[in-house]
């Protein structure tokens, strides 16, 4: 009775998030647009991007470390996991991770995180058609990441983050954590995920961009630097729920060798924007063919999600390759591709 009423409570929260976008609270809308490195709330795993970005509870592997750091604490040896996508506006980012198992219950991981804007004119006050120079916004973090198995069925992880954003002749750096839990309930096959994402102290830019020329004199040698206004980091706590409808395992729903069938759904508290959620289904077909769909709750601009993957064996390795794209109704559509190895 007491596990019936902790899922019950949990079930009350995830629920209660989602609909609370749709209060008319003017705080709600204000929010926005308060933070900096919103680069850090992209989604990464194209398995989770089919899904409509559902990876909290759902996730497991490398893939899934800017999720849940936990989910590494499923590795049984190691994976590599190669991501590019396609965003909006020619913007393209990468991603590379690498995961290990260290014992029968420590685990270990990297992922590395490239966004590249494209090129963009420079532009100045005297040359406002531009000046046949370009720049590009880099944005970069590199993650190190542990997970623990605590029993057979909770998974914890922790993640140390280094973040940098280069603007023209402008950047910023900082340090960030990561911490989330997984917990298969044991009640209907229920999992439970949650996430704690970008716990860091405020940021500020810097660099040459912001210094300007004076004249020299006995106080100043000919610069003085601009001082930006402190930001804080997009901090997000995040609860998902993953659900075996049909499947192998013995809490799906409806027992089949062949097929599976999983749901999941994840809620989103960010401090910079309204609460919003993710909904998605995975149908698998033994195991080496997977079809995804899902969709975003309450976003202002992503809407439906769908995507699909293959499952090799080769040897003592396996290979996995999925895509995914999301409409982003006005921005269009965008693409994602990964690959992944085991070993």
């Amino acid at each position: 009775m007491k596990k019936i009423y902790q899922l019950s409570v949990l079930s009350v929260v995830l629920i209660g998030m989602l609909h609370a976008q749709y209060r008319d609270i003017p705080d709600v809308v204000t929010k926005v647009a308060t933070s900096a490195a919103n680069w850090l709330k992209l989604g990464t795993s194209t398995r989770a991007a089919g899904m409509g970005g559902t990876f909290v509870a759902a996730g497991q592997g490398v893939s899934a470390i800017p999720y849940n750091p936990a989910a590494i604490a499923y590795l049984e040896g190691s994976e590599v996991y190669v991501s590019r996508t396609n965003y909006v506006a020619g913007i393209t980012y990468n991603v590379i991770s690498y995961g290990t198992r260290l014992s029968a219950s420590d685990f270990f991981g990297i992922n590395i995180f490239y966004l590249d804007s494209g090129p963009i004119g420079v532009t100045t006050e005297k040359f406002s058609n531009g000046t046949n120079e370009d720049y590009h916004v880099i944005s970069m973090s590199f993650k190190l990441a542990y997970a623990r198995r605590m029993t057979d069925r909770l998974k914890v992880g922790v993640t140390l983050n280094y973040i940098r954003d280069e603007i023209y002749t402008t950047n910023m750096q900082s340090v960030a954590f990561d911490m989330g839990s997984n917990f298969d309930t044991g009640i209907f096959g229920i999992v439970l995920g949650m996430s704690v994402s970008n716990f860091g102290p405020e940021v500020q830019y810097g660099g040459e961009g912001l210094q300007v020329p004076v004249a020299d004199s006995l106080d100043v040698d000919g610069r003085l630097n601009k001082v930006t206004e402190s930001f804080p980091l997009p901090l997000m706590f995040r609860l998902g729920i993953q659900k075996d409808i049909i499947g192998p395992s013995e809490n799906a729903t409806l027992k089949s060798s062949a097929h599976r069938l999983s749901f999941a759904m994840d809620g989103t508290n960010p401090t910079d924007y309204s609460v919003h959620g993710n909904a998605g289904i995975e149908y698998a077909f033994r195991e080496l063919a997977f079809l995804r769909a899902g969709t975003n709750i309450g976003h202002d601009t992503a809407g439906f999600a769908a995507g699909g993957g293959l499952f090799f064996k080769m040897g003592s390795m396996s290979a996995r390759v999925d895509y995914a794209f999301i409409n982003y109704n006005i921005l269009k559509l965008m693409h994602q591709v990964s690959i992944g190895l085991e070993f």
